[in-house]
């Protein structure tokens, strides 16, 4: 594919992705400002600007610790920090208030960039992880502003799809990228394979170790009422599909498990969808929502909130990353490592491969194949308090070992900023 057909193809895609936005998210007040923000349209800015693109929550907690540097090391300038979704600028605002400004990333249409460009005039762009689009590439490198592609990792499935259907595109914007920042030697092989230039990339490892998000104290003895002396078993993240087999499974196992389920799905759109899938099983369920003490014979907590993972955690005696079960990869795993939980993944984890193996490696995860073997090793697990304490120490371990990411990506950015 080249860049006129891809262009061509984003052009067509416009009307269906803004009628996307009245359906999915009409009820949310932002919902014009993201229509108009996508189309080009937002406030002029003066000043100096740093752009950072965080296309959702995950991306977004990784790139906080850049942030605060950015703030502690550029404090004349202005940082706008874009997300692609509603609950990343919910996020955004949450988290930084008035310290940043947020806009929703534009469509990659070549003068829907023009005029978002025109508007903010960054001097440099920082961009996420996998965020690279053509057209706004191509622009940034006509107007002479620098292009960071940080955390930047790529899948051996997303790897092989780029190779299959637009390797000429993907090879000539990352050829136009400023600096690329890799988390690991994995994504760096593949980046380099799919034409980015070696001369401009180096592994910095994962930004993700090096988040320090704090505990909300209040929000955490909340939730301690709220669930008693019980044990918890926290379901992070978990996808479409993961629920029913988690709850199939559970009816299995559920007289060896004196333990609450406590089920964060990682789209609040489905928040519904899993509290029916409990309730159609027979279960006790509750939602957190409602701010009620779950009862003794209470069996599913469903957490139908955003930006309370970590308080999620806090609460766990074991924590297991959703995506796993199913083919979408996994999620992160850090945010529990950090809090020295004992991690259990299932079989696909080909967005995080590096930082699971390392668990595995270092003793401080299990892997398992399928649901069924999942609920026997939370079994095993609440019933041996020295291997979960083991788990979650090695975890915590693994965690500390592979800080510094944020330090080395900040020392390769800082040269691409006027001073």
């Amino acid at each position: 594919m080249n860049r006129f057909l891809y262009s061509f193809l984003v052009w067509l895609s416009i009307p269906i992705a803004l009628l996307k936005i009245i359906v999915k998210d009409s009820r949310h007040p932002s919902w014009k400002v993201k229509v108009r923000n996508q189309l080009g349209l937002v406030k002029k800015m003066s000043g100096r600007v740093i752009w950072i693109h965080s296309v959702s929550v995950g991306e977004l907690n990784a790139s906080k610790p850049l942030v605060d540097l950015l703030f502690e090391h550029y404090p004349s300038h202005k940082i706008v920090i874009s997300t692609t979704t509603m609950t990343g600028s919910v996020e955004v605002k949450k988290h930084y208030k008035s310290k940043v400004t947020h806009c929703f990333f534009p469509f990659d249409s070549e003068l829907i960039i023009k005029s978002f460009l025109k508007k903010i005039n960054p001097e440099i762009c920082i961009l996420m992880e996998t965020e690279i689009w053509p057209n706004l590439i191509n622009q940034l490198k006509i107007k002479n502003i620098p292009t960071a592609l940080i955390n930047a990792r790529l899948s051996e499935k997303s790897f092989h799809k780029y190779q299959r259907f637009s390797s000429r595109l993907i090879s000539e914007s990352l050829k136009n990228i400023t600096l690329i920042c890799s988390q690991n030697i994995f994504s760096s092989e593949r980046l380099v394979s799919l034409g980015a230039n070696k001369e401009k990339l180096s592994t910095t490892g994962s930004l993700k170790f090096d988040i320090n998000d704090s505990i909300d104290n209040e929000l955490t003895n909340t939730l301690k009422q709220m669930i008693g002396e019980r044990s918890v078993v926290v379901f992070a993240s978990t996808r479409n599909g993961e629920e029913k087999l988690i709850i199939d499974s559970y009816l299995k196992f559920k007289e060896n498990l004196d333990s609450l389920l406590l089920i964060v799905p990682r789209h609040p759109e489905r928040f519904n969808a899993a509290f029916n899938i409990a309730k159609d099983a027979g279960l006790k369920v509750q939602r957190k929502s409602i701010d009620e003490k779950c009862s003794e014979n209470t069996d599913i907590l469903i957490g139908d909130s955003m930006g309370e993972m970590m308080e999620y955690y806090s609460i766990g005696d074991i924590a297991f990353i959703g995506g796993s079960l199913s083919d979408n990869g996994g999620q992160n795993m850090l945010e529990a490592a950090s809090l020295s939980k004992p991690i259990i993944f299932g079989p696909s984890t080909y967005n995080f491969e590096e930082v699971s193996k390392q668990l595995l490696d270092n003793d401080a995860s299990i892997q398992v194949a399928n649901a069924d073997e999942l609920m026997r090793t939370i079994s095993e697990l609440l019933t041996n308090d020295l291997r979960r304490q083991e788990l979650g120490a090695n975890a915590r371990k693994t965690f500390n070992n592979n800080q510094g990411a944020v330090n080395k990506t900040l020392d390769l950015i800082r040269p691409l900023i006027k001073a």
